[in-house]
């Protein structure tokens, strides 16, 4: 039961591994294309996970040292993993924000408006951004 559950990891640990590699390249169009590779290997590992718990199977010897090494591994690339996300997000934001800045209607001259009263700024449209780590 346990192979399994260092199998799954091994592969999530490549699938972050590659991910990070495409996010501090900021090849965005890559990590965004490896989002499900990602979380099919993180939705794998935690059902062998899951099922190793059920079954009670504990790592012992040669494979506990391994299980351990995969978990160290697991626990620094998700820290990266997260981080390099973070920036990349921030990054998007500013670009958005530049995009939406550049797009907004040409302000009117400042003066008064109807009845006397001064002119509302002129304010972009709403927008919404929706992600998923």
């Amino acid at each position: 039961m346990m192979d399994a559950v260092i199998a799954a990891g091994e592969r999530l640990a490549e699938a972050l591994s590659e991910e990070n590699e495409a996010l501090a390249a900021l090849d965005l169009t890559r990590a965004a294309a490896m989002a499900t590779r990602k979380m099919q290997a993180s939705d794998a590992f935690a059902a062998a996970a899951a099922a190793a718990s059920r079954t009670n199977s504990r790592a012992e010897g040669q494979m506990r040292a391994t299980a351990e090494r995969l978990a160290l591994s697991l626990s620094e690339l998700a820290q990266q993993n997260r981080k390099l996300l973070e920036a990349a997000i921030a990054l998007q934001s500013r670009v958005i924000e530049t995009i939406a800045g550049a797009a907004r209607p040409f302000a009117s001259a400042p003066g008064y408006g109807r009845a006397g009263r001064n002119r509302p700024p002129v304010q972009a449209a709403a927008m919404a951004l929706a992600t998923r780590a």
